[in-house]
């Protein structure tokens, strides 16, 4: 079902000490937890947002041969969506991606205006700090995962101001995993 007015979405794993990577990038400690069906979240959008670094790193996570059937589902959703790459160096486009090097307010709201489902705000951490920034994330589902690094790159840093958010939703998992959905406040 498509929105009268796109949303953009951050839905991210972070750890319970607000980690969304280890010290040197691991995600290991992600769990992909059945309950949390993700690909009901696939359905409800159209189009990735990723930074360059993010959207490499999404490339190389493919799945292989030995993949199950739900994960290889996932990445043939994802792969017949619409990609956006925010990238200061790179600018080749192709397929269905595109990269931006400019104007990132300007390209969300005209994104925003075209008829269309939700918009996923994937990461990395520099885009969304930008994202949030300039105010352009409207929805936060954050899947709190039960694990504490002590170290790594934290979801949320370098911001200009406070953030008053408003739950929306809580979900709960076998996994431990808590999912929090919050709006902007």
């Amino acid at each position: 079902m498509e929105n009268e007015k796109r949303r953009v979405v951050l839905d991210l794993a972070v750890t319970l000490d607000g980690f969304i990577e280890g010290e040197n990038g691991e995600i290991d400690w992600c769990i992909m937890d059945p309950d949390m069906d993700f690909t009901h979240f696939l359905d409800s959008i159209d189009t990735i947002l990723y930074g360059r670094k993010s959207y490499e790193l999404a490339e190389a996570l493919r799945p292989g041969t030995d993949a199950d059937e739900e994960e290889v589902e996932m990445w043939r959703m994802m792969d017949g969506m619409e990609k956006y790459v925010f990238s200061r160096t790179q600018d080749h486009s192709h397929d269905n991606v595109e990269y931006i090097n400019e104007s990132i307010p300007e390209m969300i709201d005209e994104l925003k205006q075209q008829s269309g489902k939700d918009l996923w705000l994937y990461g990395g951490a520099e885009l969304i700090t930008a994202f949030i920034n300039q105010g352009l994330v409207d929805e936060y589902r954050l899947s709190v995962h039960p694990v504490v690094l002590g170290t790594g790159k934290p979801l949320f840093s370098n911001l200009d101001e406070r953030l008053n958010l408003e739950l929306k939703d809580t979900r709960v998992f076998k996994s431990g995993v808590v999912q929090l959905i919050y709006a902007r406040g």
